[in-house]
C-alpha cells in the first residue's frame, strides 16, 4: 500500500533524456498559442504516453527504478509478518518469503497491465492485509511458543519448528484466498461503483490512518533494539526525501547526439527509502566486522549486527522457483476470512483512486467503468494467487510508483511490464531474498517509523475534501479514530471477555475488534451514512471531482483500455458482450448513432461509474 494516493510529483524530472522530441500532453490541459511554453506547461508534458514503446534500454532502466521504488513496501511486509509467524530467528525462511512476494508481485503486475486496468501501475504487497493478519496471529491459539523467541532454542530444521510457522502461514493463505473472492466478485460484477457510492472521505480517513497507528508497537519494538541505529535510518530517510529531494546528482550518460556526457538525476527524490536503508545497513556491516557492536546476544544493541542470522546468504540456493502450496495445503477459518475482508474493502477503495491518478500522470483518458471493474477484479485474482503461493499477504496498486510516472515523464506501460519481469526474475534468485534478510531489525524499525507515519498522515489527508469546520464531521472523525484505538487495545488486554458460547463467533469478533482499521472504518461508515449532512459537507462532491468521475467511451480510451491481442474486436461481434461489466462496449457506427438519437439508447451498461 502506498502512503500517498494522489502524487503531485511533477516538480522535478528524474531523468534528463536528451534528443527526444516525443512529447504528448496530459489530458485536461489546454493547448497554448504562445510560442514559448511556460514552466507549468513544460512540466505537464510526457516523453512517452501510456501506449508508446520506449527503447528497450530505457524500459529496463526505468523498470529497475520502479522495482527499487517499491522495495520499501514489498520488503517490509514479510519482515513484519515474520514476528507473528514465529520466524524471528529463521533467516532462510524469511528469505524464501521475500523471494515469493517478489515473484508474485511481478506476476500480478504483468496480469494487471496486460488484462486488468491496462495502465502502467505496479502491484505489490499491501499493508491493509497486514493489520488483520497480525490481529489473527495474536489470537490465543496462534501466539508463538515462548521457545521460538529464544535463538538458542530454535532449531530451524526440526519438524516441530517447521510445523509451528507453516501451520500459521497456511491459515493466512486460506483466509486470503477465500476473502479475495469478494474482490473478484465486486470487480468483475461491476459492484465497485455501488460500494463507492456509500464510501467517502470520512470513511477512508480513519480506515487508512489506523493502519499506520495500529502498527506503532511493531515499529517501536524493532526500533528499540538499537535506538541509535534506528534514529540514524530515520534521519537519513527524512533528509533524502525532504531536504535533498530537489538536488540533482550528475550521472554519466550516453546517446548518439552527445556521446558520453553527464545527465542530472533527482536520485534523492526517487529512492529516499532505499538509500536510507542501504546506507544504515552498510554502517551496521562496518560496525559488525570491526566488533563495535556487542557480540553477546543478551547485550543491548546485539540485533543491530548484520551477522545475527548467521550465513543465511551462503545457505540460500542460487535458484528457487516458488510454487503454489509450497508450505502445504491452506486451511481456512471464519475469523481469518472476515478479518481479511476488511482489508479487501479498504484495498479496493484505494486502488480506484490510484487508477485515476495513474491515468492522469500517464497521458491516458479517465478510466471507463469497464476498465475499473476489470482492474479491481484482476487485483482480486492477484490476491488469490498471493494466497496460493503463500506470501502471507495480498497485492494492491502502488501509488508511490504512480508518482514516479510524473517524476520521470515516462508513462509507458511497457516500462511496468519490464518491472514485472524483473521482479519475477528477482523472486527466482534465492540469494537476492537472502541478502535482504541480513538487514538489522533497528534499520527496519527506523524505516517503519517514517513509513507508518506517512500512511497515517495520508489517511488524514483525505479530510481535505470534507468541511472540517462542521461539528458533524469533527465528531465522526474524532469518534471513529478514538474508538479504533481504544476498543482493540482493551480487547487485546482482555481476550477472554468475548464469550458468546459459540467458538467460531468468538473468533470472528476477536479478530474484527482487535483490527483498528475495521473498528474505525466501521464507525466512520455507519455515522457518515446515517447522520444528516449534505454531500458537499460530507466531501462527496469534492471527492468525486478529484477522482475524475467522468469517464467517456471514446476511441482514445479504447486504444488504452481495450483488451489486448484484438480480443475486444473479436468479442464485439457478439451482442451479449455489452452486458458484461468488465468488457468494453465498441462505439456505434455513425448511421447507428443517428438511429439511437431518434429512438433512444439500445444498449444496457452494467456497473456504476466511479
Amino acid at each position: 500500500m502506498a502512503p500517498e494516493k494522489e502524487s503531485n510529483g511533477l516538480d522535478n524530472y528524474a531523468f534528463s533524456i536528451d534528443g527526444v522530441e516525443h512529447f504528448c500532453e496530459l489530458p485536461d490541459e489546454k493547448a497554448t498559442e504562445e510560442p514559448k511554453q511556460s514552466e507549468t506547461e513544460r512540466r505537464t508534458k510526457l516523453v512517452y504516453c501510456v501506449t508508446d514503446v520506449p527503447p528497450w534500454y530505457l524500459c529496463i532502466i526505468l523498470g529497475i527504478q520502479h522495482c527499487l521504488t517499491a522495495f520499501g513496501g514489498i520488503l517490509a511486509i514479510p519482515l513484519i509478518l515474520s514476528q507473528g509467524l514465529c520466524l524471528q530467528h529463521d533467516g532462510l525462511t524469511q528469505s524464501n518469503l521475500i523471494s515469493t512476494i517478489f515473484f508474485v508481485s511481478g506476476m500480478c503486475t504483468l496480469l494487471q497491465v496486460t488484462f486488468g486496468i491496462r495502465l502502467p501501475i505496479l502491484q505489490g504487497g499491501t499493508f491493509t492485509f497486514l493489520a488483520p493478519s497480525m490481529a489473527m496471529l495474536s489470537m490465543p491459539e496462534w501466539k508463538c511458543p515462548a521457545w521460538t523467541e529464544n535463538a538458542t532454542l530454535v532449531n530451524t530444521s526440526s519438524p516441530v519448528f517447521i510445523e509451528v510457522w507453516q501451520s500459521r502461514i497456511r491459515e493466512l493463505q486460506g483466509s486470503i484466498m477465500v476473502a479475495s473472492c469478494l474482490q473478484v466478485l465486486v470487480g468483475f460484477s461491476g459492484l465497485i461503483g455501488l460500494f463507492m457510492r456509500f464510501i467517502g472521505p470520512l470513511t477512508i480517513a480513519p480506515t487508512i490512518s489506523l493502519i499506520g497507528l495500529s502498527l506503532f508497537d511493531s515499529a517501536g519494538m524493532k526500533a528499540g533494539d538499537h535506538w541509535g541505529i534506528s534514529a540514524m535510518t530515520t534521519v537519513l530517510i527524512v533528509a533524502f526525501s525532504q531536504y535533498l529531494r530537489h538536488i540533482a546528482v550528475p550521472f554519466p550518460a550516453y546517446n548518439q547526439k552527445k556521446k558520453f556526457h553527464t545527465s542530472r538525476m533527482y536520485i534523492f527524490q526517487i529512492l529516499p527509502v532505499l538509500l536510507g536503508i542501504t546506507l544504515s545497513w552498510l554502517i551496521c556491516y562496518l560496525l559488525t566486522i570491526y566488533d563495535v557492536l556487542p557480540s553477546d546476544p543478551g547485550t543491548y544493541g546485539y540485533l543491530a549486527r548484520t551477522d545475527v542470522k548467521g550465513d543465511v546468504t551462503g545457505q540460500a540456493p542460487w535458484f528457487r522457483f516458488p510454487y503454489p502450496g509450497q508450505w502445504g495445503i491452506p486451511t481456512v477459518s471464519l475469523a481469518g476470512v472476515v478479518g481479511i475482508m476488511a482489508g479487501v474493502v479498504s484495498s479496493m477503495v484505494e486502488s480506484v483512486g490510484d487508477y485515476h491518478a495513474c491515468a492522469r500522470l500517464s497521458g491516458a483518458p479517465p478510466p471507463p467503468k469497464h476498465a475499473i471493474n476489470r482492474g479491481v477484479g484482476m487485483e482480486g485474482i492477484g490476491c488469490l494467487l498471493a494466497g496460493a503461493w503463500g506470501t502471507g499477504n495480498g497485492t494492491t496498486s502502488y501509488s508511490e510508483n504512480v508518482g514516479a510516472l510524473g517524476i520521470t515523464r515516462v508513462g509507458s506501460r511497457m516500462v511496468i511490464v519490464a518491472s514485472g519481469i524483473l521482479m519475477v526474475i528477482m523472486g527466482i534468485f534465492g540469494k537476492i531474498g537472502a541478502i535482504f534478510t541480513t538487514i538489522p531489525t533497528p534499520v527496519i524499525g527506523g524505516m517503519l517509523l517514517v513509513m507508518f507515519g506517512v500512511i497515517s498522515a495520508a489517511g488524514v489527508s483525505n479530510l481535505q475534501y470534507s468541511d472540517m469546520n462542521s461539528s458533524r464531521n469533527i465528531f465522526i472523525f474524532g469518534f471513529s479514530m478514538f474508538s479504533g484505538l481504544v476498543i482493540p487495545n482493551w480487547i487485546i488486554k482482555h481476550p477472554t471477555a468475548i464469550a458468546t458460547g459459540v467458538i467460531e463467533l468468538d473468533q470472528v469478533l476477536l479478530v474484527l475488534l482487535t483490527t483498528s482499521m475495521f473498528v474505525g472504518g466501521f464507525f466512520g461508515f455507519i455515522l457518515d451514512n446515517t447522520i444528516p449532512g449534505s454531500k458537499s459537507e460530507r466531501g462527496i462532491l469534492a471527492w468525486k471531482e478529484a477522482h475524475n468521475e467522468a469517464s467517456g467511451e471514446t476511441l482514445e480510451s479504447g486504444e488504452v483500455y481495450d483488451l489486448p491481442f484484438g480480443l475486444s474486436a473479436r468479442l464485439s461481434k457478439s451482442s451479449w458482450v455489452r452486458y458484461i461489466p468488465f468488457c468494453p462496449s465498441m462505439p456505434l457506427p455513425p448511421e447507428d448513432k443517428e438511429e439511437v438519437g431518434k429512438s433512444g439508447p439500445t444498449t444496457i451498461s452494467v456497473g456504476v461509474a466511479v
